[in-house]
């Protein structure tokens, strides 16, 4: 069953990079007591994600956070290396944080999961509001491409 709005999100373990190497963050590290932006992606680096999908949160990223959010996140099933290279690779660091959901428990968790042909367990794409750890707002694509859950549609929700 697919996460609603009003719905808490799991409390699961993710990967992150920091300057010291890897981490591990709880979701109630990043979303107890905060308003976060949370987007979630097939994989780093794929067409999609890397050339449409992050990019609209890094050029928005100030409109953003000036609405009241204290944190901006994507999540991938990619490990913490991928991720950290991702974040480097595109400018992000710093700005957005990268999430590695390795195992997917996040995906599967919250229903966001799919097999993908090519790639085996995947995320959905989508984006959601998370007010102290509850989900306010919540675009799921239902075709390809970056539609609902891109930026602009998330500056609307704010």
């Amino acid at each position: 069953m697919t996460i609603s709005v009003g719905d808490k999100l799991p409390d699961v373990t993710f990967k992150t990079m920091t300057a010291d190497g890897a981490k591990s963050i709880t979701g109630a590290e990043i979303f107890s007591g905060k308003k976060v932006v949370l987007f979630g992606v097939p994989g780093a680096f794929t067409p999609t994600c890397s050339n449409n999908h992050l990019p609209g949160y890094l050029e928005n990223h100030d409109a953003i956070l000036v609405r009241g959010v204290d944190t901006i996140a994507v999540v991938s099933v990619n490990d913490v290396h991928v991720m950290g290279a991702w974040a480097h690779f595109t400018g992000g660091e710093g700005k957005i944080l990268f999430l590695a959901d390795g195992s997917g428990d996040f995906a599967k968790a919250t229903g966001l999961d799919y097999i993908s042909n090519d790639m085996g367990l995947r995320s959905r794409r989508f984006s959601m509001i998370v007010d102290d750890g509850k989900v306010t707002a919540l675009n799921v694509e239902t075709k390809p491409g970056v539609d609902e859950s891109g930026a602009a549609h998330i500056l609307g929700q704010l």
